[in-house]
């Protein structure tokens, strides 16, 4: 009898490790996450899997009000998911236009930061729609301290910036990298 705790316990213990193992990984460097909508078309579509990096910005510790340092901060043409300012219990993901003190135009589809177009990869093939309170024509929004202006790259059915402001820098989560599924859509995220 004791022969077969041991051997219980050892599967135990191993199930054990290897779940706080991947609680930690999921929750300091790396999580999962499943495309639920076609704001982001053509970059990622309705059911792609992908990978998120957590530590590049600096994961949020777990019931505190704190961060594990970043390795560098979310810039301009990033990726990334947060959690939604209007419901905490969404997350969601689209590109990074502006950071703090950048001002943010929509003209003729084009999206201007501090007055000059944005010809970056990931932009220029978009055309991006004046919608919402801080997507108006002939509107410059200038991005907060500590925040962040984002849109969908499939601006004519994205819920983003335009319509409910700037994403808090505390709510970011991660920048996404690497779609994993469906085996024909593998590659990274640009």
């Amino acid at each position: 009898m004791a022969k077969k705790k041991t051997v219980l316990w050892e599967w135990v213990e191993s199930i054990l490790i290897a779940f706080v193992l991947a609680m930690v990984i999921r929750t300091f460097v790396i999580q999962a996450f499943k495309i639920p909508t076609g704001s982001m078309r053509m970059t990622l579509i309705e059911g792609d899997a992908i990978l998120v990096n957590k530590f590049l910005y600096g994961a949020k510790i777990p019931f505190i009000d704190h961060r594990l340092p970043a390795i560098r901060q979310p810039k301009r043409g990033d990726v990334v998911v947060f959690i939604f300012p209007g419901d905490t219990k969404k997350d969601f993901i689209k590109r990074l236009v502006g950071v703090e003190g950048d001002s943010v135009e929509i003209i003729n589809g084009t999206i201007y930061v501090n007055d000059k177009p944005v010809i970056e990869a990931g932009f220029n093939s978009n055309y991006y729609y004046n919608r919402g309170d801080f997507g108006e024509a002939g509107k410059k929004i200038v991005v907060p301290k500590d925040s962040y202006f984002v849109l969908g790259d499939n601006s004519a059915s994205s819920q983003d910036s335009r319509y409910w402001g700037f994403v808090p820098k505390s709510n970011m989560l991660g920048k996404a990298i690497l779609i994993y599924w469906p085996l024909n859509r593998i590659r990274l995220i640009k």
